[in-house]
């Protein structure tokens, strides 16, 4: 017998929800053939089999929240037969304890709850764990369903049961029918849907997943950050006849496609190590200056949806070493072959509103971050261009440059002088460079 384990999928992450099966016990399988697909808050993966065999045991079902390393299935593969029922037995017992999910039952057995347990009214789903702290803290059901959730698709975790808890406690003069807490980092306010009425023309489109986790992130992250947004024009003429000469030497040399990204992402890694403060993070009253430049790279995934893959110690690559990072993570993205350790860590963001021609914009952070650059289309203008005979006016290659940030840690000062040396560094690449 051979115990397929939920997969370690990243760093920070501790488990993962089962979104599909691709077999069912009793299915004989080759060796990679696809098991099952599981999704974490950042990325869908598909866990192939290390071994042929025949599934004996499938441990748990679509939507189950799961620990790593704990078993999900067990392969039959000929070698031991069926005499080890005793260790299955053992494996089945021990996996029941799925995180924050109730026991599976038929649809017409509800799960039970004990009499002092709070009842809840609406379709929100609370854990075992949740429904026994809320009983021993004495919370009313409005209290629990007050709660903001920051598990999947809203649900109430530990943490934020506990985190309501200490506020509660700690404003004991507060009136009793006000039962919702103040937005905290990292939440999302559970505030009332505004519903849009339906004509007989509409088309109705269910989110998915993705979707939701961006709407989600973004109404946190406009909740959490005092947003700022500054906006310079950049000459950038001597990057675009460098690009145009060096595009086909680096597809011939590197065998990569030579776009504008790279050197965007240069200039960005190097006004990060000038100004570090913008390559930080907040942690309640604390401010986190990170030690590593990793710029995430916005990509545009085929179904619409958005993802941003990390480029890692940005500052410690070249132009080349950058191209072909970018590329790599953008095709990876778009074919949905990303790692979670791809999307993580990231310190800093850039989004390329050029590639849909768009002159400039105003984009959101993406936290726990301060700052996010976005780098608009490229035109060529007329510029009035100082002289020893005079002031002239010729064409030259301007863009845009606009930077949010976030204002409880970066001031206009800062923001603004960060922006501007990024505009400098593009103003003053070398067009004579080879790599």
């Amino acid at each position: 017998m051979f115990e397929i384990k939920m997969p370690k999928m990243g760093e920070s992450i501790e488990q993962a929800t089962i979104t599909k099966w691709f077999v069912q016990e009793g299915d004989k399988i080759e060796e990679d053939d696809v098991l099952l697909e599981i999704a974490t808050d950042k990325v869908d993966s598909e866990i192939p089999s290390p071994v042929e065999g025949v599934v004996e045991k499938v441990l748990f079902q679509v939507n189950d929240l799961v620990p790593v390393g704990k078993v999900i299935a067990i392969i039959n593969t000929g070698t031991n037969g069926s005499a080890n029922t005793e260790n299955e037995d053992s494996i089945s017992t021990n996996s029941e304890e799925v995180i924050n999910q109730p026991t599976r039952q038929p649809a017409d057995r509800p799960i039970s709850q004990s009499a002092n347990q709070p009842e809840s009214n609406s379709s929100r789903f609370y854990s075992p764990l949740v429904k026994s702290i809320a009983k021993e803290e004495k919370l009313t059901q409005q209290e629990l369903d007050s709660i903001p959730g920051t598990g999947k698709e809203g649900r109430v975790k530990k943490e934020d049961i506990i985190r309501f808890i200490e506020q509660k406690k700690s404003q004991p003069y507060s009136q009793p029918n006000i039962t919702r807490p103040e937005p905290v980092e990292g939440q999302v306010s559970n505030k009332s849907k505004i519903h849009s009425s339906v004509g007989a023309a509409d088309e109705i489109i269910q989110m998915d997943r993705m979707r939701k986790l961006i709407a989600d992130h973004m109404v946190m992250s406009k909740q959490v950050s005092p947003h700022v947004t500054n906006m310079v024009e950049a000459d950038v003429t001597n990057l675009v006849k460098w690009r145009e000469r060096m595009k086909d030497v680096y597809q011939s040399k590197y065998k990569v496609k030579l776009t504008y990204m790279p050197v965007f992402t240069e200039a960005a890694a190097r006004a990060l190590r000038d100004f570090p403060m913008v390559n930080s993070s907040v942690d309640g009253d604390k401010i986190i200056v990170k030690g590593n430049v990793n710029i995430g790279i916005a990509v545009a995934k085929p179904d619409g949806n958005l993802i941003v893959p990390v480029v890692r110690d940005a500052d410690k690559l070249n132009i080349p070493g950058l191209a072909n990072s970018i590329n790599n993570l953008a095709e990876a993205a778009r074919n949905g072959k990303l790692s979670p350790d791809d999307i993580q860590g990231g310190t800093f963001s850039i989004t390329n509103f050029g590639t849909f021609r768009n002159v400039m914009g105003t984009p959101i952070i993406s936290q726990p971050q301060v700052a996010i650059l976005a780098t608009g289309t490229i035109e060529k203008k007329p510029a009035v261009v100082e002289t020893e005979f005079g002031d002239i006016i010729v064409p030259r290659h301007k863009m845009f440059l606009s930077l949010s940030y976030d204002h409880r840690i970066v001031d206009g000062a800062l923001g603004g002088a960060f922006l501007r040396r990024v505009a400098d560094y593009l103003e003053k690449f070398d067009g004579n460079r080879e790599v």
